[in-house]
């Protein structure tokens, strides 16, 4: 790659991202992973679009919707939640992100206090983490005791069928990220001081510990993987592809009011998306 330096004439003649990409194309520069950004940008607007469409159809329908984002820690769940809910309106649309249960809550039957958080009618809500916490995170960590684990996947497909009985569409999220990418991620959090208030203890033993996380995750999978509840996988290490394709994926469910004159393709890419399925490696 040849080395150039802007001119102040050269930069006052720029006024936009693609007159800035194809002024770089024309000095041999590489434009990739710009290019990379500006297409994402582009087509994560036409899809918060599609959101924003979907939003009102669950309102004026009176539909009640909840999405779980699960994975890995460190897999882009949060930054995923944020694409989504950046423009939708606020008064129909919320997170929940629950913190650690209370000495109450942890006398109360597991579920409850998830209960109060599920959507109203007309109401969208995105659970950053979910129940599922006690599938995953507390038996590795030690959270929960084997008796209440256990209990839990018994639970949990009969809750789910309840909910689905009831009318609330329950869309559960999976993020996938490889051993490698999440020691990569763990680095530039420890690094960068804007990051750093993501890492925590469990964040800390989620290398060490990533056989065992692995072997809870797929216990999860066949124990909890219905046909009216079931997980959506989404295995990618760019994030920008991840957040992408999972809202494609919530968009392509729905039959929402102007769906059809969508300006993109609301089909997620098969070789990102896809259910669960015994042989998938984990």
């Amino acid at each position: 790659m040849s080395s150039f330096t802007f001119s102040n004439e050269d930069i006052a003649g720029l006024q936009s991202r693609e007159q800035l990409l194809a002024y770089l194309k024309e000095k041999n520069v590489s434009v990739q992973k710009p290019l990379e950004r500006v297409i994402y940008k582009q087509e994560m607007e036409k899809l918060q679009i599609e959101l924003l469409k979907l939003q009102n159809w669950i309102l004026k329908d009176k539909k009640r919707v909840a999405v779980i984002f699960e994975g890995r820690d460190a897999a882009g769940k949060g930054g995923a939640i944020r694409r989504f809910r950046r423009y939708l309106n606020p008064r129909s649309a919320r997170v929940v992100a629950l913190g650690k249960p209370s000495d109450t809550e942890r006398g109360q039957w597991y579920f409850r206090r998830h209960v109060k958080e599920l959507p109203n009618p007309g109401e969208l809500v995105f659970f950053d983490r979910s129940w599922y916490n006690r599938a995953v995170v507390e038996p590795v960590m030690g959270f929960c005791t084997p008796r209440e684990y256990e209990l839990f996947l018994m639970q949990a497909p009969e809750f789910e069928h309840m909910l689905y009985e009831d009318g609330v569409k329950l869309v559960k999220l999976w993020f996938s990220i490889s051993r490698e990418e999440q020691e990569r991620r763990f680095r530039e959090r420890k690094t960068n001081p804007l990051k750093q208030w993501k890492i925590s203890m469990v964040d800390i033993k989620s290398q060490e510990l990533w056989k065992e996380y692995s072997h809870h995750i797929k216990a999860m999978f066949i124990k909890t993987h219905t046909e009216y509840s079931p997980w959506i996988i989404i295995r990618t290490d760019n994030k920008l592809e991840a957040r992408l394709e999972s809202l494609r994926y919530l968009l392509s469910i729905f039959d929402y009011d102007g769906k059809e004159e969508a300006a993109t393709t609301l089909d997620p890419d098969p070789n990102v998306v896809h259910r669960y399925y015994r042989s998938i490696p984990i």
